[in-house]
């Protein structure tokens, strides 16, 4: 089934500490507000805002600046399969600035489970 979260950042991130976050969870988590494109399917990875603390980095799938311009954005798909995010709380995906201090943005996931 498919799920989306969206927000805007409440932090502005740095190359370690995302702005956004979806963890996969060892069962239903409490982060953001899920929305189902099913009812019936909730979902079971959660997104995350606010980041307060540095987060491990490891793999970069996408990277991009962001444009000046109002409405300016990136939309990154992952191709036919996605990106497979193994159950555990430590395992996920999040929006990082690796040139250090980031803006406050407006950003969405959707994801299949």
């Amino acid at each position: 089934m498919r799920h989306s979260i969206a927000g805007r950042s409440t932090v502005a991130g740095t190359s370690a500490r995302a702005i956004a976050s979806l963890f996969a969870t060892a069962s239903v988590g409490a982060g953001l507000t899920e929305a189902n494109y099913d009812a019936a399917s909730p979902a079971i990875c959660t997104g995350f805002a606010g980041h307060t603390a540095d987060g491990a980095t490891g793999e970069v799938f996408r990277q991009a600046s962001l444009p000046a311009a109002v409405g300016g954005g990136v939309i990154w798909t992952f191709g036919d399969s996605g990106i497979l995010i193994p159950v555990g709380t430590a395992n996920g995906i999040g929006v990082i600035c690796p040139t250090g201090t980031g803006q406050i943005l407006d950003y969405y996931f959707d994801w299949d489970e």
